[in-house]
């Protein structure tokens, strides 16, 4: 998958590394920003006490 993933983007190495660079950012960016709020509506954290 990484390969194939290599091969399709345009120009040298150094710009591959670049665009892939920026792409996990604004993935990262979207799951912070966007996804992880949204789902946090849906889970309710449970109250928990560490006894002894």
């Amino acid at each position: 998958m990484y390969a194939a993933l290599w091969r399709i983007l345009p120009g040298p190495a150094w710009v591959r590394v670049l665009i892939l660079v920026v792409l996990v950012a604004a993935v990262l960016y979207g799951l912070f920003f966007y996804a992880f709020p949204w789902v946090q509506q849906f889970i309710t954290p449970q109250d928990s006490t560490i006894g002894g």
